[in-house]
């Protein structure tokens, strides 16, 4: 198993983009394909603009290749937009981003389900996929909407 820094130690909050706190495990599994589906409906980030707070539940679905997020990690990264000033699109794939270069999974896809805000509700989503799943990112990026 992989040297884990958060996991079963204190938690240090940090409140501002920190993408070095996520951390992987092993996929036991990675023979196999399957979906791992995860959600947080706590997360905030501020208006890069007028600094006012953001609150959304961001629902990361991804199918895992040899690594998979070690989730106090992805908890505490999560935690760190919290004033970080950026655009609802921009925040999704950022941690589409983080996210790849961390795991480099089969397939990933970052949806951001913003609460309404000056009248306007945004929803914006990315996705990955390689290999055979090019296909299906294709497909459920057309289908998203």
């Amino acid at each position: 198993m992989n040297e884990l820094k958060n996991l079963g130690n204190e938690t240090n909050y940090i409140y501002n983009y920190s993408p070095e706190v996520l951390e992987a495990i092993d996929n036991k599994n990675s023979d196999r394909d399957y979906f791992v589906k995860l959600i947080s409906d706590e997360f905030t980030c501020v208006c890069p603009i007028t600094h006012q707070p953001d609150f959304a539940t961001i629902i990361i679905n991804y199918i895992p290749n040899k690594k998979l997020v070690e989730s106090k990690s992805l908890k505490l990264y999560l935690t760190s937009f919290r004033n970080f000033g950026t655009f609802h699109e921009d925040v999704v794939n950022t941690i589409a981003s983080d996210l790849i270069k961390l795991l480099e999974p089969r397939y990933l896809e970052v949806i951001g389900d913003f609460s309404v805000r000056g009248g306007i509700s945004i929803k914006p989503f990315v996705n990955f996929g390689e290999g055979k799943f090019e296909q299906l990112a294709k497909q459920r990026l057309e289908k998203y909407s």
